[in-house]
């Protein structure tokens, strides 16, 4: 996936909590835009426990491996 749609999708304001699928089966769910660091050929993706934008740990996915963005159903917007 090219790394212009998930940077389209961190910078929607408001922002729209989203799901990032690979291809592996694996998901990471994007609940604030400041847990997203998007590269040229990968992502850095901040796991948290709760809602602030501080990561516990982060899952570096290659971008070749991204098949699906879809929204989080039933969340709110983050400002």
């Amino acid at each position: 996936m090219p790394p212009d749609d998930i940077e389209a999708l961190v910078r929607k304001r408001p922002f729209v909590p989203f799901r990032i699928l690979l291809s592996t089966g694996e998901t990471y769910d994007v609940h604030h835009p400041e847990l997203v660091m998007v590269g040229k050929r990968s992502a850095l993706i901040g796991i948290t426990s709760d809602p602030t934008p501080r990561y516990d740990r982060f899952a570096t996915i290659s971008l070749l491996h991204v098949v699906r963005l879809e929204p989080l159903d039933g969340e709110t917007a983050a400002t």
